[in-house]
């Protein structure tokens, strides 16, 4: 049985645009075992079109990785190399989504993460923050979504095991978007 989304108040049809000085891309990752190094990503884009049925809405997003900050130059330049990222030869991630389904009061993504490589099924629950204008005349959204993600998973594998056991890096990556959109003006 195929059912409609319902509607979310003030989210009009259309394309809506990420504005990054309004966004936020985050993860966070078991350190020693014992607590969590933050990051996030400073540069990134990305477009979230809304369908008059919300299933038929979708999500592209691109994060550039050099962007990396971790707030640690040193890590950061860790992160950048094959012992992780890449770079190199794998510069950005990017997600697509494929489909847009209901849970419970909230709302989920299915798409596809690519990463190092390497691109597997990611889901992403939503939450919807509301919608209003801006100073400049225009129409603004806003989402929070998380997931997490296992690094193995996109052949980022590094091992760093710790004399007493456990690991330096964990495999776990929790990430969370604050995203701020604009729609595109008819």
């Amino acid at each position: 049985m195929t059912t409609t989304l319902p509607t979310i108040e003030g989210l009009r049809a259309g394309t809506w645009t990420i504005d990054p000085s309004h966004s936020e891309v985050s993860f966070s990752v078991r350190h020693l075992m014992v607590s969590k190094v933050r990051g996030t990503f400073r540069t990134f884009s990305g477009t979230v079109t809304v369908g008059d049925d919300l299933r038929a809405s979708g999500v592209t997003a691109e994060i550039d990785l050099e962007s990396i900050d971790t707030r640690d130059e040193t890590r950061d330049n860790h992160l950048r190399s094959k012992d992780f990222f890449e770079i190199a030869s794998y510069p950005t991630m990017t997600y697509r989504s494929t489909g847009v389904r209901g849970e419970g009061g909230d709302y989920v993504i299915d798409g596809e993460l690519t990463l190092h490589g390497v691109t597997r099924p990611v889901a992403l629950n939503v939450e919807f923050g509301g919608v209003g204008g801006d100073p400049w005349g225009g129409t603004r959204a806003g989402f929070t979504a998380t997931t997490s993600i296992n690094r193995n998973d996109f052949g980022v594998d590094i091992k760093m095991p710790l004399d007493g056991g456990g690991v330096v890096v964990g495999d776990k990556i929790a990430i969370s978007l604050e995203i701020e959109a604009v729609l595109a003006q008819a």
